[in-house]
């Protein structure tokens, strides 16, 4: 029988707390926190190891759960007052899990032929950090490699706002300088996006090795890597306003390259 936890002043209850609001726990615990059916499904088939399940029976039917209930994973039954104060968003289906986080590192990513990279420069905002997982999730890209970041991977917001592709993708967190020496080891050619380009995206040739490198919404890329990418490319603007959203622009990059590939077919 399942240790049913009823208040919100659990110990297990604020860890979950704690977990979600502090990166540093994240990183203190080596936990993460999962929420939705959707997103653990993803988590577990990218090899992610759960450690324990928080399960509101109040939504979601027992049948659902019976399984992992009968797996080594530790599980606890909640109630909808303590589910409703743990779960980052309101329509989920009543299951949470902690999981260790995967750690990948360059050398371990495996890439095709004919890679098609997305690199991001110091993104901030976790919602767009999510919405370009769903794009590189669509687009199958070999990696997303997220560069001198200052948003944790699997902030919960980064897990709600990709729908779980945080975990279909392979992501790598590292610095400017090792990314900028891997890719030329490997001879994947760098593409920076910069308002002060000449080359328009849609005149370039993405069939190569690519890497299309996307810096911040306020400051751009930095010299480092305007200097340390192969060539600079824009995409062209007529409207008072000369920037896009960072995950709009890498959709728009990036599905270029995948027409040019002819959606790798």
């Amino acid at each position: 029988m399942i240790e049913r936890i009823t208040s919100v002043h659990n110990p297990k209850i604020k860890n979950i707390v704690k977990l979600q609001q502090k990166s540093s726990e994240r990183k203190k615990q080596n936990l993460i926190v999962i929420e939705g059916l959707r997103e653990l499904d993803l988590a577990v088939r990218s090899g992610m190891i759960l450690k324990s399940l928080f399960i509101c029976t109040e939504i979601i039917p027992y049948e659902y759960i019976e399984n992992e209930l009968k797996s080594e994973i530790q599980s606890f039954e909640i109630t909808k007052e303590v589910f409703e104060k743990i779960a980052y968003r309101g329509s989920t289906e009543g299951v949470i899990a902690l999981a260790e986080p995967l750690v990948i590192q360059l050398n371990d990513l495996v890439l095709r032929k004919n890679p098609l990279i997305i690199v991001l420069e110091s993104i901030e905002k976790p919602g767009n950090l999510g919405a370009i997982l769903r794009t590189a999730d669509a687009a199958k890209v070999d990696a997303v490699i997220i560069c001198d970041p200052l948003t944790d991977i699997y902030n919960p917001n980064v897990i709600r706002s990709s729908i779980g592709c945080v975990f279909t993708n392979q992501v790598v967190a590292c610095s400017s300088d090792e990314t900028i020496v891997w890719l030329k080891e490997k001879g994947i050619k760098s593409y920076a996006a910069a308002l002060t380009a000449k080359e328009l995206y849609h005149e370039t040739d993405f069939k190569g090795a690519t890497a299309i490198v996307m810096g911040t919404e306020a400051d751009g890329l930095t010299d480092k890597w305007l200097n340390g990418a192969d060539e600079q490319i824009i995409i062209p603007m007529s409207g008072e306003i000369d920037s896009l959203n960072v995950s709009t622009s890498t959709a728009i990059l990036v599905f270029e390259a995948m027409r040019q590939r002819n959606f790798y077919k």
